[in-house]
This record gives structure tokens, C-alpha cells and sequence, in this order.
């Protein structure tokens, strides 16, 4: 419908109500907050009757049907984009949502319906992730309708724009802001506080502090069971279980390393002292085998002290023997060592 067919049908109406009684025009006047007492009722009749208002009356009749018609155009037409915008926003085309409920705050013509298309505006801005738009708009909203119940949700949204920067702490600090100002047991609310648990315990998950987060996310298990964060929040607290095993394991796994060399470390030393040993009963054997060994004083070197005082009737050849069986029974411990040595560094 054109604006000239609401305004002539406006008129029309007014022209119907010119011709009723004097008393129902008093009552259009008294409508619109004129204080009129009773003597210049009558002579309003009177006037009336005499037909001297009849023209400014229908002027302002129809003065006041252009108004009315104009702001129907604009809230239909603000009615269209609001819809336009949700559709697209449903649909994901959260830029084209963004412009749509842009213009239809910009034709809004009260606060609520004014507040009502920016909180939308911020809603499509983080969909896309425009954080830097929708902080700024975050801003004009708690400037100008700081009242409006669009207002109230503002610290959830700039909680979950820091979050997403990476700004943990002053993401959690918004998220307690937010629950500590909400009040109600309606399921809208209670999903959104749940909501702002969840995404605490995200927060410190994100900074490893898992003790803390688990906290959060039994509370949102425990205390709103139907809030559609449970299932993620059951799954942040089985991930956080296994985390706890996967470090004691590493912790574990990590002593039994260090032990693993300390282990070989001796081994090693074991095998030096074997191979030591071995090698000066074989340089012993080789002296007395080529008889350069008889002017060797024997009792001053420590390798054959566990044989004690040698006594005289004690034959070169006698020795010869002994440190031969010495030597055969230090490579035979010599290679069980390097076995156990190989077997265990094989575990």
C-alpha cells in the first residue's frame, strides 16, 4: 500500500469523525492530552457549530494521518529487514545478516527496537569473527541503552571475544561478571550461565591448569543437566582423566629412564673394571709365559693381592696356572655381564 492511499484513507476517517457530535470531536481533542475545561468546551461547541474550526480541525486530521502512515512505513519496513537479517543469520550468511540488521537499526525508530538490531549487528560480527567491529558496537550498545536487557549479555559476548584472542584471564573475569548479574531459573538464562561455566573451564584448560578446569566442568555436568554444554563438558572431563594418566605414565616412564642409565652407567663401570682386570692377568700370564715376570715383586701390585703372601715353595709355574684359571673365569663373568648389559638395554 502506497503512503498517498494510507493517507487518504487517514483522511477519510477523520472526515467521518468531523461530522459526528460536538462532543465526540472534545473527546479527539481531550485524547491527545489538551486540557480544556468546561467553559471552553462550550465555546468550542459554539465555534464548531458555527463551523470556524472546521478547516483547521481537518488540516490537523490529516497532518496527524501522514505522520501515523509514514511511521507504519517505517516499521514495516524495519519489520522486513529485522526478518531478512535473521533468515540470512540462520542461514549462516552472517555478512549479509550484519548489513541487514545495520540498516534496520538505522530506520529503528524507539531504543528497544534500536538495541534490538545492534545486539544482532554484534551477534552476525563475532559469527565472522569481526572482534574488533563488534567490540565497538559492544560499546555504543552499553553507551547508549545501558538498561536494555540486549545490554545484560554484553560481558558474556566480550568474554567469548577474549577467549578467543587468547586473553584468558580477562575473558574469565567477563565470564563471573556475567553470571554474577544474571538472575533467573527460565531456560534461556540457565543455558547461557551454563554456557559461561563451560567456557571458564575452557579458559583455564587452555592455560593447562586442569585441576581447576575440571571443576567447572563437573559443575556444568552436575548442576545443569540439560543444558546442551553437558555433553562437551563430559568429554572435556574424560580428556582431562586421561591427561592425568598420560603424565603419570610420562612421569614414570621418565624415572625409568634415568634408572635405565644409571643402570648402564654401572654396567659400564663393571665392564671397565672387568676389562682391566682381564687385561693385566693376560699381561701377568704373557711375563711368566716368557719368563721376564721372576724379578717382578708380585705382592705390590693389587690385581694379585687376593692371593696373598706367596710363599717360596710356591713355583713360577704354579702361578703361571693360577692367574690362567684367574683369567678363563674373568672372561666368562666378563660375557655374562655384557649379556645382561645387552639384554637390558634391549628392555
Amino acid at each position: 500500500m502506497t503512503f498517498c492511499r494510507l493517507i487518504g484513507r487517514k483522511a477519510k476517517i477523520y472526515r467521518f469523525k468531523a461530522k459526528c457530535k460536538t462532543f465526540r470531536i472534545l473527546a479527539f481533542i481531550t485524547e491527545n492530552k489538551y486540557n480544556i475545561s468546561m467553559k471552553t468546551k462550550q465555546k468550542a461547541i459554539i465555534f464548531i457549530n458555527e463551523g470556524v474550526f472546521k478547516p483547521l480541525i481537518f488540516g490537523v486530521m490529516l497532518f496527524i494521518a501522514g505522520i501515523s502512515a509514514a511511521q507504519e512505513t517505517s516499521q514495516a519496513v524495519y519489520l522486513r529487514r529485522f526478518q531478512n537479517g535473521t533468515y540470512l543469520y540462520n542461514s549462516s550468511r552472517w555478512n549479509e545478516s550484519a548489513a541487514e540488521f545495520r540498516r534496520a537499526q538505522e530506520i529503528s525508530n524507539n531504543i528497544s527496537d534500536w538495541s534490538q538490531a545492534l545486539y544482532w549487528v554484534i551477534l552476525s560480527e563475532l559469527a565472522f569473527s569481526d572482534y574488533g567491529s563488534a567490540i565497538r558496537d559492544m560499546d555504543e550498545l552499553e553507551r547508549t541503552a545501558p538498561v536494555s536487557t540486549f545490554t545484560r549479555d554484553m560481558a558474556y559476548h566480550r568474554g567469548r571475544v577474549y577467549y578467543n584472542q587468547g586473553y584468558f584471564d580477562d575473558a574469565l573475569l567477563y565470564f563471573r561478571r556475567y553470571i554474577d548479574s544474571v538472575q533467573g531459573t527460565n531456560p534461556e538464562i540457565s543455558d547461557r550461565i551454563a554456557a559461561a561455566y563451560f567456557w571458564m573451564g575452557e579458559c583455564l584448560f587452555s592455560m593447562m591448569q586442569y585441576d581447576d578446569a575440571l571443576r567447572f566442568y563437573t559443575w556444568v555436568v552436575d548442576k545443569y543437566p540439560e543444558s546442551p554444554k553437558k555433553e562437551i563438558s563430559s568429554y572435556r572431563i574424560d580428556l582431562i582423566r586421561q591427561k592425568k594418566i598420560e603424565a603419570e605414565l610420562l612421569a614414570l616412564l621418565q624415572w625409568s629412564h634415568e634408572e635405565s642409565l644409571r643402570t648402564s652407567e654401572d654396567y659400564q663401570r663393571k665392564i671397565r673394571s672387568y676389562e682391566q682386570a682381564l687385561n693385566s692377568y693376560q699381561r701377568r700370564i704373557a711375563e711368566l709365559s716368557l719368563g721376564t715376570g721372576q724379578n717382578v715383586d708380585i705382592q705390590q701390585t693389587d690385581d694379585f693381592s687376593m692371593y696373598g703372601q706367596i710363599s717360596s715353595d710356591d713355583t713360577w709355574q704354579s702361578l703361571y696356572n693360577r692367574l690362567l684359571e684367574r683369567a678363563k673365569q674373568l672372561n666368562k663373568e666378563l660375557d655374562i655381564l655384557i649379556n645382561e648389559y645387552i639384554k637390558g638395554g634391549s628392555m
